[in-house]
């Protein structure tokens, strides 16, 4: 999630930005470099659209398949009667968790803690894999909350990455293999049961249902991609079973219950990528950015499967959508190969009008995309009967044109423009940014999640941020939706498909806000934006007032509450001179009645941070959210952070929840 496309303080290399593609005619690609296709602020630039405040039916559905959907008027009355009514707090840089007035907040799951009995405490300067294999993972970032009765719950975690420096009294990659146990050990997810006691929730050390998944815990590959034979090793030849899943970011929850986890930044473990004989296999690990020498972690020192002169089809095992069901702890991890490999951020879910789903994801780097697969089945009553839903169904890629329309592309043997480059949907599907490339797709800045809005079936798409983008692009659709030379500060995108069906071929969208400092600039509205707009210029969908804004920038993981607000969590805010550099934070937004576009910040991180998560209990009454990194690259002693504030000599990355004092609705 953190933007290794801008050299932040990750292990491992930037990204290679000579990633090989498909050259097609007209883009004039250099010879080696991957061809621009038409970029989002092209779209946007040229003309920021028309709002429009048609309201979908066809909102996403909460995990419960029992729980109704509202009606379009009582959505709309819910959301317009129950206004935002906490004071917003100031943008800090203080090394703590801050809340409004009448708030309080609890951490309940931190690195190291023991999630089982008999699991060991944990001591800093003895880690063991065994250890961490019982024990909460590095570095959070997706939370899902899941039900099991009105006190008592499940919530899903992502552990994305490890930072060593930050990790050991004394960091040595690829000389201690134990240490790189340990970091193997920690990435992954965590299942833990909660128990709420007296208005808070609380984790238990469940038997029956917290879990551990790691980098080494065996999944099943399945879809139209499994057995392909770029995915055998020498471990695997039927290219059907992988170890573990990597660099998992954001995710997303299924209509029958089920955890959707999202792998992202895999292409950084693996190693020589550069001595590989030129050639396909080569050139498709160059477009997803794999190291071309010696990785950051060094455990190709210690495993064949990360070195490529040994194991050349392992990166092609990572890059998936796994699906996980939390509440059967024997559940083998999935990865559905159908809904394409790239570096996914979020998979978020949502019924079309036949009752199929549609899973958005956004590809977490420069110039890449935005996706949406479609299920051929429909969605049934038995939770069960879904477990191989998304095996099959199309997946499509935007396109986004300078009207302010766009287009959902196949991608699959159908579509005549990959038949002939293509051998099969699988191959397709395994070098799915390949298959973008050649159709068109608007290549946008760092696209990250992609939420459906519960109220009003709009979809929702945060572009993190770009410094890459210091030219006017040619393709006018991609400038448009992306109309800032260079996007410091990221902006969000409001996309709402043809008759409010997440299963349409087309769409309509808008920019919904420009983060940035919004008085800067107090002029930009809807009919001025222009290609090549100043890297300050904001726009907050149209909300007059700018003394009352937020400021905000970077914006990564969102999420709505029930009345349709949107809440976002920020990754960057602390290199954004524009809004002073402050710490990483969350801020929410109104997206309909008068106070759309009114942004305000209600929490701030402690230093080194990016916020991750958001969850809400389906009550609105909690608010959880993962604290990442906190005090990233301060090493140890840490100089940065020792947030939680039990810490000395070291931080935490943790999850916290926030609820209101009098025990009242979040934000309300």
């Amino acid at each position: 999630m953190t933007d290794q496309n801008n050299a932040g303080p990750h292990v491992g290399e930037p990204l290679d930005e000579e990633a090989i593609g498909i050259d097609r005619p007209g883009l004039h690609a250099a010879p080696g470099a991957r061809p621009r296709n038409e970029t989002f602020s092209d779209i946007v630039g040229r003309n920021l659209a028309r709002r429009s405040f048609l309201l979908g039916l066809g909102a996403s559905i909460p995990v419960l398949m029992t729980a109704k959907l509202p009606g379009f008027g009582e959505a709309a009355q819910a959301a317009s009667a129950d206004k935002l009514r906490f004071k917003p707090i100031s943008p800090s840089n203080a090394d703590e968790i801050l809340v409004p007035n009448g708030y309080v907040h609890d951490v309940i799951l931190s690195w190291g803690q023991p999630l089982f009995s008999g699991a060991p405490k944990f001591k800093f300067e003895r880690q063991t894999a065994k250890a961490q294999e019982q024990q909460f993972g590095y570095n959070c970032d997706f939370v899902g909350f899941f039900p099991l009765d009105k006190d008592r719950a499940l919530l899903a975690v992502n552990h994305e990455y490890t930072s060593g420096d930050d990790m050991f009294p004394e960091y040595k990659p690829g000389v201690d293999k134990g240490q790189a146990d340990v970091e193997i050990a920690a990435h992954g997810g965590s299942v833990v049961e909660l128990k709420k006691d007296g208005g808070r929730w609380k984790a238990v050390k469940s038997k029956k249902y917290n879990r551990r998944i790691t980098a080494t815990t065996p999944m099943e590959i399945t879809g139209p991609a499994a057995g392909h034979a770029l995915l055998k090793t020498s471990a695997d030849p039927r290219g059907t079973e992988v170890l573990g899943m990597l660099n998992n970011c954001s995710g997303g929850k299924t209509p029958w219950g089920t955890w959707l986890t999202c792998e992202e930044n895999f292409n950084q473990y693996f190693a020589n990528n550069g001595l590989l004989a030129d050639g396909p296999v080569k050139a498709a690990h160059s477009r997803y950015g794999v190291t071309s020498g010696a990785t950051g972690r060094k455990w190709e020192a210690f495993y064949d499967r990360f070195d490529l002169l040994k194991e050349p089809n392992e990166p092609f095992r990572f890059g998936w959508v796994v699906e996980i069901d939390p509440y059967d702890p024997d559940f083998k991890p999935r990865k559905r190969t159908a809904l394409g490999r790239a570096k996914h951020e979020a998979a978020t879910t949502a019924l079309t009008k036949d009752g199929r789903v549609a899973v958005y994801t956004g590809d977490d780097q420069q110039f890449d995309y935005v996706y949406k697969f479609v299920s051929k089945g429909k969605v049934k009553k038995k939770r069960e009967q879904n477990f191989d839903l998304l095996d099959k169904g199309v997946l499509y890629v935007a396109k986004l044109s300078d009207d302010n329309t766009g287009e959902w592309i196949e991608l699959s043997m159908k579509n005549p423009t990959l038949a002939g480059l293509f051998k099969s949907d699988g191959d397709i599907l395994i070098k799915t940014r390949l298959a973008a490339d050649a159709v068109g797709a608007t290549a946008m800045d760092r696209p990250e999640d992609v939420q459906p809005n519960p109220v009003s079936g709009k979809v929702y798409l945060t572009m993190t941020n770009n410094s890459a983008r210091t030219t006017l692009r040619p393709n006018a659709g991609e400038t448009a939706a992306n109309p800032r030379v260079p996007n410091f500060n990221g902006h969000i995108i409001e996309l709402t498909e043809a008759d409010d069906d997440h299963g349409a071929t087309t769409f309509k969208w808008e920019i919904f806000l420009l983060c940035g400092n919004p008085t800067i600039d107090l002029k930009t509205e809807a009919g001025e934006l222009t290609p090549g707009l100043a890297s300050n210029a904001t726009f907050f969908a149209g909300y007059a007032d700018a003394s009352k804004l937020g400021k905000v920038a970077s914006p990564d993981n969102i999420a709505f509450d029930s009345r349709g607000n949107l809440w976002i969590a920020t990754d960057g805010q602390p290199n954004s001179l524009d809004i002073g550099q402050p710490n990483d934070a969350m801020h929410v937004v109104p997206t309909d009645g008068p106070d759309r576009g009114y942004l305000r910040q209600f929490l701030s991180g402690p230093k080194g941070c990016e916020v991750c998560g958001p969850e809400f209990t389906p009550d609105d009454k909690t608010l959880f959210a993962a604290i990442q990194h906190p005090g990233e690259g301060g090493g140890y002693p840490n100089t940065v952070s020792t947030w939680p504030p039990d810490n000395k000599a070291f931080p935490r990355p943790a999850v916290i929840a926030v609820r209101r004092k009098d025990g009242g609705r979040i934000g309300s």
